[in-house]
C-alpha cells in the first residue's frame, strides 16, 4: 500500500506529509502489522525486556502524540521528544528536505516542540504501552543550557523508562560544544546531582553527534564511564558528509541523516565498543532501513537500533521488513540470538 501511495506522499512539503503521518496514527489509519512475532528477538534494555531491538529515534513523534500507535506497529521501543522545558517554533520553513536519489533527509528544525509541560501531560494521560525514552535539549535562547536539562529530569524522570540527553544536533547554536571534555563533565555531573536529589534511579543515555575524531571519541568514552550513563546513542545527524549525494539539495544547512549516515555511524559505533568494553550499551542510529542494515549495527557493536528517515521512505511496515530480513540473515548463519553478533565484525 505505502509503495503505492508515496510518490504522492512525496509530492507534498516534508513537514506536511510528517504531520499527516501524525494524524494518521492517532485516528488508526495506519493498519497495525499483527502478524505473531518469534520470541527470538526479545531482549534487555535498562533491565527491562523488550519485545525486540528496533526503535524510533527521537524526532519523529516530538510531542509524544503517537507513542502507543508506534508500538502496535511493532517497534520494541519508542523515544519521544526532543522536548526542551519551554514552546518553541523552531527554525524558519522550509527546514526539512527530502534528498530520494540519496535516501536521505536533511533537516534544521530546531528542537521544534510545543514543551515538557505539554509532553508530560500526554503520557500522563495514556500509558505507555512498551518502553519510552524522552529525549531533552535546551530552548535556543536558553541562557543556562544545564538547567533545562536539569527542568527536563525534573518533568520525567518519575514517568519515563530512560531518559536521553541530547547533546548532539547541529541545528541548535553551540549545542555540541558539550562534547568538550570540561562542558560534558560539568554537565553529567550536575544531572548525577539533580537525581540524586530525586532519588531517581532513571536510566541515562546520552546521544553523539557522528562529527567527531577520534580523540574526542576516547576522551568521551573516559568521561562517561565515569558516571552512571546507561547507554550512549550513535549517532545523531551529520552537518557534513555531503560528497557524493546526488539531489541537488544536498547543500541544504541543516543535519543529514538516512543511507549516507550508515557507514560514518557504523565505523563511530564500532570505536566506542573497542573502547566501552561492554560497560555501556551501544543503541546504533544511522541509515538502518533494512535486515542487512540492522545487522551491520550489530555486528559494529550496537546491542539496540533506532531508525527515523527509513521509514520516511519505506512506511509504517518498516519494522515488520527489517524483523523478516534480519532473522533469515541470522538463520542463514546459524546464529541462535543478536546478542551473539554484537561487535563480532
Amino acid at each position: 500500500m505505502f509503495s503505492k501511495i508515496r510518490p504522492f506522499i512525496f509530492k507534498l512539503d516534508p513537514e506536511l506529509a510528517h504531520d499527516l503521518a501524525i494524524k494518521a496514527l492517532k485516528t488508526n489509519l495506519i493498519v497495525h502489522d499483527k502478524k505473531k512475532k518469534e520470541l527470538a528477538f526479545r531482549t534487555q534494555l535498562f533491565g527491562k525486556e523488550i519485545p525486540n531491538p528496533i526503535g524510533i529515534a527521537a524526532g519523529f513523534d516530538k510531542n509524544a502524540e503517537v507513542y502507543n500507535p508506534l508500538f502496535k506497529l511493532g517497534f520494541g521501543f519508542v523515544e519521544v521528544g526532543t522536548v526542551t522545558p519551554l514552546s518553541q517554533y523552531g527554525n524558519p520553513k522550509p527546514r526539512v528536505f527530502r534528498l530520494e536519489e540519496d535516501n536521505a533527509l536533511i533537516n534544521r528544525l530546531g528542537f521544534n516542540n510545543n514543551g515538557a509541560d505539554d509532553a508530560r501531560s500526554r503520557i500522563t494521560k495514556k500509558k505507555p504501552l512498551g518502553m519510552l525514552g524522552v529525549n531533552i535539549g535546551p530552548n535556543w535562547n536558553s541562557e543556562n543550557k544545564i538547567e533545562d536539562y536539569l527542568n527536563c529530569l525534573r518533568k520525567f524522570h518519575d514517568i519515563a523508562d530512560y531518559i536521553t540527553i541530547n547533546i548532539s544536533s547541529p541545528n541548535t547554536e553551540n549545542l555540541r560544544d558539550f562534547h568538550n571534555n570540561e562542558e560534558l563533565k560539568n554537565l553529567l555531573e550536575n544531572i548525577h546531582n539533580e537525581r540524586e536529589k530525586l532519588k531517581s534511579n532513571i536510566p541515562i543515555a546520552i546521544k553523539i553527534s557522528p562529527d567527531i575524531n577520534q580523540k574526542k571519541v576516547e576522551e568521551i568514552c573516559r568521561t562517561i564511564l565515569n558516571y552512571d550513563i546507561k547507554a550512549v546513542i550513535i549517532s545523531n545527524t551529520t552537518d557534513g558528509n555531503r560528497d557524493g549525494l546526488k539531489n541537488q539539495k544536498k547543500f541544504q544547512k541543516g543535519g543529514l541523516s538516512g543511507k549516507p549516515l550508515n557507514e560514518i555511524s557504523n565505523k563511530l559505533i564500532n570505536n566506542f565498543y573497542k573502547i566501552l568494553n561492554n560497560k555501556i550499551d551501544i543503541i546504533g542510529v544511522g541509515g538502518v532501513d533494512s535486515g542487512e542494515t540492522a545487522y551491520q549495527k550489530f555486528i559494529h557493536g550496537a546491542k539496540f537500533v533506532q531508525l527515523y528517515t527509513g521509514m520516511v521512505f519505506q512506511g509504517p511496515k518498516i519494522v515488520s521488513k527489517i524483523y523478516d530480513e534480519l532473522n533469515n540473515i541470522l538463520e542463514t548463519n546459524n546464529v541462535k540470538k543478536l546478542s551473539d553478533i554484537v561487535g563480532k565484525i
